[in-house]
């Protein structure tokens, strides 16, 4: 089993664990780029899915890295909705 097929088989367990860098590790291996959004953007990142024109809007959590439970079902939901997942 790749990186990539282990990291999808957690997300979509939507453990209370999950970290951001984890997720970020996901977007990229799905095709997304990482946009601060300039730098009054304070923890909010958006990834940006050039061939798809599709964006996600992440709030970096802090301070601890661990994503709330909330924010992990969204995801999963967005990327599920998107056929990526």
């Amino acid at each position: 089993m790749t990186r990539e097929e282990k990291i999808k088989r957690r997300i979509l367990r939507q453990p209370k664990d999950f970290t951001f860098e984890e997720l970020e590790t996901l977007l990229y291996q799905l095709g997304f780029e990482r946009d601060n959004k300039g730098k009054t953007s304070g923890s909010r990142v958006r990834f940006y899915h050039k061939d798809k024109h599709i964006q996600y809007l992440a709030h970096k959590p802090h301070p601890k890295n661990i994503i709330k439970e909330k924010a992990l079902k969204d995801i999963v939901d967005f990327l599920t909705v998107n056929k990526l997942l």
